[in-house]
């Protein structure tokens, strides 16, 4: 039995995944991976995920160059959640958002309202030409 076979895939063959950086502790991210995307993560040592609204392989950075190295996968006690330790590496390091944030969790709910309390480190529209 391969490796790949112990992961509990949903109903879509899709594994929820957190990237979480590996210096700060910080969650970075959730995405999805299909089979294929955890295998290349293995193979390549950088995170590949399976985008939904693209409906195809992603390579973290092939367009931003926001690469995200991967020190670790951890799979939970269910088998149905991966966990990546990585680094956020790239022209500008430290930035995982597609928003220019480092992280995709900077809306806080304060009295009610959600409120972005992380700043945007660059324009995204820099970013993505």
């Amino acid at each position: 039995m391969s490796w790949l076979d112990e992961v509990k895939w949903d109903a879509q063959g899709l594994l929820p995944v957190i990237a979480q950086e590996a210096g700060s502790g910080d969650v970075l991210m959730v995405a999805w991976m299909n089979r294929e995307a955890l295998a290349q993560t293995a193979a390549r040592g950088e995170a590949v995920y399976w985008s939904r609204s693209r409906g195809r392989l992603w390579h973290k950075g092939e367009e931003s160059g926001h690469i995200q190295k991967v020190h670790e996968m951890r799979l939970d006690c269910d088998g149905d959640v991966l966990l990546l330790q990585v680094t956020q590496l790239g022209h500008e390091p430290g930035i995982a958002c597609h928003t220019g944030r480092h992280a995709c969790f900077f809306r806080r709910l304060e009295e009610g309202a959600w409120v972005e309390v992380e700043p945007v480190l660059k324009d995204p529209a820099s970013i993505y030409t």
